[in-house]
This record gives structure tokens, C-alpha cells and sequence, in this order.
């Protein structure tokens, strides 16, 4: 994985060709894999930090880093979102745990919620999070609340 270049940048500083690799991404991922029409354009956008991992010109991975009082009252990492090509090469772990670190480095130390597809449960805890909540239907997808505690 030493081929991964991570960054991040706020909406604004996004280049059109990274708006559009990350947009592109999400719909493939998010519509097109998972059969899932949803608004994906949800004004969160513009106030979030958008993590990106490249390989070459592939947009491998992303996340989208949104701060506190936004999606929840912490800061929350959502639209996590890999590359099928680039799947079971470990990129997820890498990416939540970039994304982790960021989330620290931007909002200081603090818990961090997220809302989890069901299925990706273990996934999550490996990474230290903690289901909070019974599961929930989002956009017909089966989702629970989990947080990663800050354990300073």
C-alpha cells in the first residue's frame, strides 16, 4: 500500500477533477453497486473535509470528515467509500484510521460518531468503535450509530 497518497482538503480548495472523481465514487459505490437512490448532494458538503486516497489517478478511497453540531454533536467520518478496485487490499483500515488521525489533528481529541452500514460492524469495532444504537433503516440500507471513544 506504499502506492496510497493520502490528503485531504476542504470543499473549497477541491479541484474540479477531485469533485468529480469523489462524486463519481460515491454514485458508483453508494446507487449504482448498492441499488440505493438517495440524495447524496446533502448540504454537508460544504462545511466537511473531504479524505482522499489515491493511487495513480484512481480515487482508491474517500471519506468525508464532517464537524461537530453538523450530522452529530461530535464530529462524525461518513461516506466512507472504497474503489472496487482496489477492495481487500487492506485500503479500508488505512483510510478510517487517516481519517481518524485527521479527524484528531483538525478537531483536537474527541469522540468521533458515525452511522455504520450493519454489515460492516466488525470492520468498525476493529478500528475501537462501539454500537450505541439498535438498527436503523437509512435509505432501505439496514445502520447503527457507533462512536469511538476518547480514550485521551
Amino acid at each position: 500500500m506504499n502506492d496510497i497518497t493520502f490528503t485531504y482538503k476542504s470543499f473549497s480548495e477541491l479541484t474540479p477533477y477531485e469533485l468529480y472523481a469523489i462524486l463519481q465514487l460515491r454514485s458508483e459505490v453508494f446507487v449504482v453497486e448498492q441499488n440505493c437512490v438517495f440524495q447524496d448532494a446533502d448540504n454537508k458538503d460544504q462545511v466537511s473535509l473531504h479524505v482522499m486516497a489515491w493511487k495513480n489517478d484512481l480515487l482508491a478511497g474517500y471519506t468525508r470528515l464532517v464537524p461537530a453540531g453538523v450530522a452529530y454533536e461530535e464530529p462524525s467520518i461518513g461516506r466512507v467509500v472504497t474503489s472496487p478496485k482496489v477492495r481487500q487490499t487492506g485500503i479500508g483500515k488505512l483510510l478510517m484510521q487517516y481519517s481518524i488521525r485527521t479527524t484528531y489533528n483538525v478537531w483536537g481529541k474527541t469522540t468521533i460518531t458515525i452511522g455504520a452500514q450493519f454489515y460492516l460492524r466488525n470492520f468498525y469495532t476493529s478500528l475501537g468503535f462501539k454500537q450505541c444504537s439498535d438498527i436503523y433503516l437509512e435509505d432501505g440500507i439496514q445502520h447503527i450509530k457507533m462512536f469511538l471513544p476518547d480514550n485521551s
